[in-house]
């Protein structure tokens, strides 16, 4: 079958350092850290007491004060990024077959946030139950994409992905293979979620899954550092506006790069830990190039998974070492995280997007907070530590895992019109 190519033509961020994808991209090459304590709600009883909030998020900036009410948080966070994005691609859906856009996005929660507020007003209230006409609207995790959809009326396909941490980069593969099998033309692509409650840090917590370096937020994220001790919480969106090549071209649309290749697997090993020497997470980064047509050594930079965790860094880079062999060494590696904390479901998408303007523009992003590296990491490994790197970016890699054992690459690859 001859498949279609697929090029990104716009992107939208709303994250802990940055509220645009400039501001984002210039905090992110600079090293900022986006923790902080957590003002969303009183956290003085919680183990950890910091996370990576979106800061001066203006909600009425998108919409009128009615219809935010109407929708949970990750959602507002969904169309604050496709707005940017829809505008970054230029598109004019007046001019566009609607039948042929589509809406495929990632959550790891959906509304979280509504439901806990919801049932607490249930559970401490009196005069019976009393929901509001919203909730389960607000809490289903496909009300992003039903939502997005709804904004700008597009009828094409329309779904949300949920597999855990590596739910936007599920939603960009099926959005890839949509696009590349000539079931769409434009599909919206990205992921967002809302996580910073109560009950997700206390439940995160109870997994002894959080840092809990309270006294120093904005250096607790520390991936591949051997005093790392959990990941820090983060809320945001990501989105991708992906495109047929031809459509885009038709239409005179920007091209960022070229979306080339992914790959899902699982690790069928534990409910929550990654699998020790990372089978799953190899598995999907050699099929991802293997769908994307190339070696293991046309690899200029990977956006590793990379969480923070004492079991989870070490697994992926194993698995790096082993797909990357004698290439290890001149491949710059970095987790972002270590700036914008765990963004969930939303993830995949902000690291997709560091992945493309790495590309473009030929920086590899840094991995802040390293003080000592893990004795376990792979000699040879570049883990782009302290400061961003000028080289030249031709492929980039982006890894996203999930509980469940859930793995997703994606492959993206400087534009040529060849």
């Amino acid at each position: 079958m001859d498949l279609k190519r697929v090029v990104v033509t716009g992107l939208g961020a709303l994250t802990p350092i940055g509220n645009t994808v400039n501001a984002f991209w210039a905090n992110l090459r600079a090293g900022v850290s986006g923790a902080g304590p957590i003002t969303y709600f009183d956290a003085s009883a919680h183990k950890t007491q910091f996370a990576c909030e979106v800061k001066d998020f203006d909600v009425e900036a998108f919409m009128d004060r009615r219809s935010a009410r109407r929708i949970d948080r990750f959602t507002q966070y969904a169309l604050a990024a496709v707005a940017e994005a829809v505008g970054d691609a230029g598109l004019d859906f007046d001019q566009l077959d609607r039948d042929r856009v589509g809406v495929i996005w990632g959550s790891a929660l959906g509304g979280v946030d509504t439901f806990e507020e919801q049932v607490t007003a249930y559970a401490t209230g009196d005069g019976g139950p009393r929901f509001s006409p919203f909730f389960i609207p607000r809490i289903l995790a496909d009300s992003s994409s039903g939502m997005i959809a709804l904004e700008y009326g597009v009828h094409g396909v329309n779904f949300n992905a949920v597999s855990a941490c590596a739910s936007a980069n599920s939603a960009l593969i099926s959005a890839f293979d949509s696009i590349r099998l000539g079931k769409a033309d434009v599909i919206i692509s990205g992921g967002s979620d809302a996580g910073i409650t109560p009950a997700m840090v206390g439940g995160f917590n109870a997994l002894k899954a959080l840092s809990t370096r309270n006294d120093d937020p904005a250096h607790a994220s520390r991936p591949f550092d051997a005093a790392r001790d959990g990941f820090v919480l983060g809320d945001g969106a990501g989105a991708l506006i992906l495109e047929a090549l031809a459509h885009a071209q038709r239409r005179g649309a920007p091209i960022y790069a070229e979306f080339v290749g992914g790959a899902m697997s699982a690790d069928a090993y534990h409910a929550t830990s990654t699998h020790p020497e990372g089978v799953g997470a190899l598995l999907s980064m050699r099929n991802a190039l293997a769908d994307a047509g190339l070696a293991a050594d046309a690899v200029d930079y990977v956006n590793a998974h990379a969480t923070s965790t004492p079991a989870g860094d070490i697994s992926e880079l194993l698995a790096l070492r082993d797909l990357l062999g004698d290439s290890l060494p001149r491949v710059n590696i970095s987790a972002t995280k270590s700036m914008t904390g765990h963004l969930l479901g939303a993830a995949g998408a902000v690291e997709s997007i560091a992945c493309i303007l790495a590309v473009r523009d030929g920086i590899a992003p840094p991995t802040i907070n390293v003080t000592t590296p893990d004795a376990e990491i792979p000699p040879g490994a570049e883990l782009t530590l302290g400061a961003a790197v000028a080289r030249p970016i031709t492929v980039a890699l982006n890894n996203s895992f999930g509980f469940g054992g859930h793995n997703a690459t994606t492959v993206f690859r400087r534009y040529a019109d060849t």
